[in-house]
C-alpha cells in the first residue's frame, strides 16, 4: 500500500513544475503585450518626428539638457564643415529605418564643426563593402560651410553578440558616437549625433537619406504563441491529473 505522504509527494513536484512553467509562460506572453505598446508608442513617435520641417538645431548651451525620450528623430537643418580627413566606419547589414539601403556595408561617421567651434558627429551615409577605403570617393570631400539636414540619434547600447570593435582598422560594429569620438580624440560633447538626409555629396557616397519607418511588430503573434503554451502545459497537467485519479480510483 502506498503511503499518504508518498502519494503527496508524488503531486507536489508535478504541480509546483506545472504552475512554474504555466506563470513563467504567461508572463512572457504579458511582456510581448508590452512590447505591442511600445513598438506601436514608437512608431507613432517617429512617423510623426520624420514627417516634421526641419527646425534650428538648439544652441550648445542646451544640449546637457537634451534626452533620448524627448528628443530622438527630430529633424534638424544647421550649417557645418566637415573635418578634412577624418572619419570612422561603422559596419551594417541593413537597417529598418533605412529600407534603400541594400546588402552589407558601412555608415560613414564624421565630425563636423558648428560656428563657434563646436563638434557634432554626423552620419553621413552609407557605403558598400567596396567603397570602404577612402581613396575611392574623394570626389564625396566636402569643403567650406554646407546646410546640413538630418536626424538627430542617440548612441546604440551594445549588446552580449556585439563583436569588439576594430579600433586599429578604423571599424566599429555599434553607433556609438561617444565611443568613436573618444578613440579618435574628436572634442565632441553632443549626447546626439545627427543621420544625414542631405545634401547628396559629389559622386552619391557616402549615400544619406531620409529615414522612413519599417519596424516589425509581430509581438501579438509572439503573445499568442506564449499564451498557446501555457494553455497547453495546462491541459497536459489536467490530463496528467486526471489520470493519476483514476488509477488511484
Amino acid at each position: 500500500m502506498i503511503e499518504p505522504r508518498t502519494k503527496r509527494r508524488g503531486l507536489i513536484e508535478p504541480t509546483v513544475f506545472a504552475v512554474v512553467g504555466i506563470a513563467f509562460l504567461i508572463g512572457f506572453g504579458i511582456w510581448q503585450l508590452d512590447r505591442k505598446t511600445w513598438k506601436q508608442n514608437l512608431i507613432a513617435t517617429v512617423t510623426t518626428r520624420i514627417a516634421r520641417a526641419p527646425e534650428d538645431l538648439p544652441p550648445r548651451a542646451s544640449w546637457p539638457r537634451l534626452i533620448q525620450e524627448g528628443n530622438e528623430f527630430r529633424r534638424f537643418v544647421f550649417p557645418a564643415e566637415f573635418l578634412e580627413g577624418q572619419e570612422a566606419l561603422v559596419y551594417t547589414a541593413g537597417s529598418p529605418f533605412r529600407p534603400d539601403v541594400k546588402g552589407p556595408g558601412f555608415w560613414v561617421f564624421a565630425p563636423a564643426q558648428l560656428a563657434g567651434g563646436s563638434i557634432v558627429l554626423i552620419n553621413r551615409g552609407f557605403v558598400p563593402l567596396d567603397a570602404k577605403d577612402p581613396a575611392t570617393r574623394t570626389a564625396a570631400n566636402t569643403r567650406g560651410t554646407i546646410d546640413i539636414v538630418g536626424v538627430m540619434r542617440w548612441p546604440e547600447a551594445r549588446g552580449l553578440f556585439t563583436p569588439a570593435d576594430d579600433v586599429k582598422g578604423n571599424v566599429w560594429y555599434l553607433r556609438d558616437h561617444k565611443a568613436i569620438a573618444a578613440a579618435k580624440k574628436w572634442a565632441s560633447a553632443a549626447p546626439f549625433y545627427v543621420d544625414q538626409e542631405s545634401p547628396v555629396p559629389p559622386g552619391g557616397v557616402p549615400l544619406p537619406g531620409k529615414l522612413a519607418v519599417q519596424l516589425p511588430d509581430n509581438h501579438l503573434q509572439y503573445a499568442i504563441t506564449w499564451f498557446g503554451l501555457a494553455l497547453a502545459l495546462a491541459g497536459v497537467y489536467v490530463v496528467w491529473l486526471a489520470g493519476r485519479f483514476r488509477r488511484r480510483g
